[in-house]
């Protein structure tokens, strides 16, 4: 039930303030921290402390957030082997100001992760053999997200999109290599163009995504819980209540909880109220690769919940 993860490996770099400033604004925040980050990374450490062997192939810089990056990830138990030590840019980094309420505001600046290419998709196919799950996301260059998503649909390993950071230049081919796709609202309105305000819409977003080739369409929606769409089935889940404290990772969170959980031979529902929950624990913590919740706290936490685990 291994599991890989091929994208972004970041430091975030974390000010927290009263509010989110509005253009040409500065405001005073109240503190600040350096935290391991990145969409790939995140949701790599996400389904490693869930349980699951997991393999990140990224790039990290050679410099001190590299070295603290990679350090970071085996801590969590990924394993790094794949993960390239690129001296040509600095590790990604991502600024992040994120308000009392939780609510959060990104610029990231790539660095190494630019450079993502076919030399990591080489060391990606031979991990792919014996592998369930194959995790992309969109912070390294689109060009290495479509080779990883061809070899892993060659090799017959369940490809899962995070469309983010959302971008108008994903090409046609790509949706039928991806089995699942994971948008939040405001990235489903980016991929489908029109508003995602209403079950109606959430309803024909993921049909337009079925129709484009995916098998299966997840969106996840915040507060109000998660859509789901394939040609079988159409489900929502009602997000669990819980006290956010800071919301950056809650969606990679989610993806490890509904990897981990198809891995394991979990159905789609029972997955995507994993993915739910990982999610909602996550925001209960400040931080991103810190925040995501281990077996035991997801195990007792869907037991609250009454659901099966």
């Amino acid at each position: 039930m291994t599991i890989l993860v091929f994208g972004s490996i970041n430091m975030d770099l974390v000010a927290r303030t009263p509010r989110l400033p509005v253009t040409g604004e500065t405001i005073l925040g109240h503190s600040f921290h350096t935290s391991p980050g990145g969409k790939g990374a995140n949701q790599a450490v996400a389904a490693a402390r869930l349980g699951a062997p997991v393999t990140m192939v990224g790039r990290v810089g050679a410099d001190g957030f590299g070295q603290e990056l990679l350090s970071s990830l085996q801590t969590a138990g990924v394993q790094t082997k794949a993960v390239l030590v690129d001296g040509s840019d600095h590790s990604g980094v991502a600024l992040i100001a994120v308000d009392d309420r939780g609510e959060n505001q990104i610029i990231v600046t790539p660095g190494v992760n630019r450079r993502v290419s076919r030399q990591d998709v080489d060391r990606l196919i031979p991990l792919l053999p014996g592998t369930t799950n194959l995790l992309l996301q969109f912070e390294v260059p689109l060009p290495a997200v479509r080779a990883a998503a061809q070899a892993a649909r060659a090799a017959g390993v369940r490809v899962i999109l995070d469309p983010a950071p959302c971008r108008p230049d994903i090409p046609d081919d790509l949706y039928p290599l991806v089995d699942i796709i994971t948008p939040n609202e405001i990235e489903a309105e980016q991929l489908v163009g029109f508003p995602i305000t209403c079950p109606e819409a959430w309803t024909e977003a993921a049909a337009t995504l079925l129709r484009r080739g995916v098998g299966i369409a997840i969106i996840k929606l915040g507060v109000r819980g998660v859509f789901c769409a394939s040609v079988q089935e159409v489900f929502f889940a009602p997000a669990f209540p819980v006290q956010a404290v800071d919301t950056v990772a809650a969606g990679d969170a989610f993806n490890g909880g509904l990897a981990v959980a198809l891995a394991e031979g979990l159905s789609l529902k029972q997955a995507v109220m994993w993915g739910a929950a990982a999610g909602a624990l996550s925001t209960t913590k400040a931080g991103a690769q810190v925040a995501m919740p281990d077996r035991p706290t997801l195990d007792g936490f869907l037991r609250n919940q009454s659901i099966l685990v």
